[in-house]
């Protein structure tokens, strides 16, 4: 099974209704209920697919650990919905996580990134996909390139998040 990851803005009143029916979670994801969230409804999304662990291993130097707020891929904010713990897991951070975690990622250098970029590493950490020693990339795509390029959308997506004064949902499954 594919783990990818997607993440979404959550307007307080959505986070409140999700609290409340953890079993929406699914439809929330899929845009089929904004629990009549007029501004919710108008949500922002990013999809960093496979990318999510190699990211959190350039964001941290580890595999599952971290200082928040740069271990937020697998760590910290609040577990919401309803998801069995081999299917995934939904972590919501409130609006002031989001914002330390969007002034944080601005801090971040991509050198700093190509620096922790270590295939055999990140092999060695069974960093998800583990599939960073092929001697030839799927796609002719660069692994480091594409972390990121990823990263790039990252700290762009939770400024958006950040300045609409959104919450911010980590679905991985």
């Amino acid at each position: 099974m594919d783990m990818l990851c997607t993440l979404r803005s959550a307007t307080e009143t959505q986070l409140q209704a999700l609290r409340k029916a953890p079993k929406q979670l699914e439809a929330f994801l899929e845009d089929e209920e904004d629990f009549g969230d007029a501004k919710g409804a108008a949500f922002l999304e990013l999809d960093i697919g496979e990318a999510w662990h190699g990211l959190q291993f350039l964001l941290t130097g580890t595999a599952w650990e971290g200082t928040p707020p740069l271990d937020f891929l697998v760590r910290g904010g609040e577990d919401v919905g309803d998801i069995p713990s081999d299917e995934g897991t939904a972590r919501v951070f409130d609006a002031a996580g989001v914002k330390a975690l969007a002034e944080a990622l601005k801090k971040v250098s991509e050198d700093t990134l190509r620096q922790r970029f270590d295939p055999a590493r990140l092999q060695a950490e069974d960093i998800y996909p583990g599939t960073w020693e092929e001697e030839e990339p799927a796609e002719d795509v660069d692994p480091l390139e594409e972390l990121l390029s990823y990263f790039v959308e990252l700290r762009k997506f939770t400024a958006a998040v950040a300045k609409r004064g959104h919450s911010l949902l980590v679905h991985i499954g």
